[in-house]
């Protein structure tokens, strides 16, 4: 991927003045608004015009008057970007809904993430799958086509439900209101879906809805519905009953690109890509999929047993005098085509795969060493960490901790799903299906 090159600024070069159209009311807006920010703390020749607003709202009175050299805006209405036209200023575009407008855009990878959510729900043996969404929302549409096509590779059956059709031209907090509306149609709908299901919701809103219908309608989550919505806004997600499982996007990297590739075009340098796609970091998984649905109760305990012991250094061995000391005694052969068959990987996989998720949030939520690390899921070292964990994803601890944690612009990394290859992302439940499932 091509990336703008940014001339670097110095304290003499004159202040551009930036005006920012980026709500605050959203958990995604405030995360673009961060990245925006640690862009400014490097380059400190930026004076920014923001007051804090919502999706969709009109053009401010003090962007009118002001005199700007670039503006970045997620643009939600024809007035927004006829407007931002009229400045025939640089601007930057991190909505993405008017791809003929010829403003840069940079945008989340909307199909990765629909990608992301089926891995997970997959991942648990699940075998039902269904999209929650808003009928009329640009993103929901697209996160309900991506997820059937990456569903539609294996061949199985999705059932959708959206609400009603809402009007043209309807704002998306409005359709995303009038939602609530229609709670009993959604528990009919919810109740109506074989078990268990795993269900992927447009956004946090619409999984918490999902997850109050589930309540109502006495639905087990995640035994008999498990719930991932998109956003990863924290509050939002364990506000919710049971905590809401959400595939995070890199907001902050957005956020960082758009102010180095405005920067770009203030400059006069470089190129500039007329639309990047930045993939989400990952599923953070919480209750609401907190759970491994398989219909072989051995299987489930081999699974179990993997997820509970991943840093002690197990065997396929030890698995197997696991299972004939607890459940069953079963060949390697068996167990190695019953992983296959229902899981499509092998026990040493699964092993590896939860090793290397366990690693991962590691490396995101604490600032320990690789060696602290290592020593930590049950490694010998951290020069054996480190060979793993590029293995596994294709990027070093150190490159994959800098670009996520600290926002550096590591282009090669956002496109790329860097965790497609770690699905064992929790240590959930096992759920023993009954045959009837």
């Amino acid at each position: 991927m091509a990336k703008a090159v940014v001339t670097p600024l110095d304290s003499g070069s004159p202040r551009k003045t930036v005006g920012l159209l980026i709500e605050s009311s959203r958990v995604y807006g405030r995360g673009l608004l961060r990245g925006i920010a640690k862009f400014i703390r490097v380059h400190d020749n930026w004076s920014i015009l923001y007051q804090e607003r919502m999706l969709g709202d009109s053009i401010p009175p003090w962007l009118v008057k002001a005199k700007c050299d670039g503006i970045i805006a997620r643009i939600e209405t024809r007035e927004e970007l006829n407007y931002i036209r009229s400045r025939k200023i640089p601007a930057v575009d991190l909505r993405g809904i008017h791809p003929h407008s010829k403003i840069p855009r940079i945008c989340n990878n909307e199909q990765r993430t629909a990608e992301l959510a089926w891995e997970h729900l997959r991942a648990r043996g699940l075998r039902h799958f269904a999209f929650c969404g808003f009928a009329g929302a640009d993103y929901s549409e697209h996160l309900r086509d991506y997820f059937i096509q990456a569903i539609g590779i294996s061949d199985r059956k999705i059932a959708v439900y959206e609400g009603d059709r809402v009007r043209s031209g309807m704002r998306i907090a409005a359709i995303e209101a009038q939602s609530l509306l229609h709670e009993a149609e959604l528990e009919d709908w919810l109740i109506s879906l074989p078990k268990p299901v795993g269900v992927m919701a447009c956004n946090d809103i619409r999984g918490q809805q999902v997850l109050n219908a589930c309540r109502c309608s006495h639905l087990l989550v995640p035994d008999q519905v498990a719930v991932v919505g998109f956003d990863n806004d924290d509050v939002l997600c364990e506000l919710a009953n049971p905590p809401l499982s959400s595939v995070a996007p890199a907001t902050e990297r957005i956020g960082y690109m758009a102010a180095e590739t405005l920067a770009a075009m203030m400059a006069g340098t470089g190129s500039v890509e007329k639309e990047i796609l930045v993939s989400p970091i990952r599923v953070v998984t919480r209750r609401s999929t907190d759970i491994v649905a398989v219909d072989d109760p051995v299987l489930a305990a081999a699974l179990r047993f993997i997820r509970e012991n991943a840093g002690c250094r197990i065997t396929v061995e030890r698995i197997l005098d696991h299972l004939a000391a607890t459940t069953k005694s079963v060949s390697r052969s068996w167990l190695e085509h019953r992983f296959k068959d229902v899981l499509n990987r092998s026990p040493k996989d699964e092993i590896l795969s939860v090793l290397t998720a366990n690693i991962t949030n590691l490396l995101l939520e604490t600032n320990w060493s690789l060696e602290k690390i290592a020593e930590k899921v049950g490694l010998r070292s951290a020069p054996q960490l480190s060979t793993l964990f590029r293995r596994r994803t294709g990027h070093t601890p150190g490159e994959f901790r800098n670009s996520v944690r600290t926002n550096s612009p590591f282009r090669e990394m956002a496109d790329g799903g860097l965790l497609a290859s770690s699905r064992g992302e929790s240590h959930g439940r096992i759920a023993v299906k009954s045959p009837k499932d």
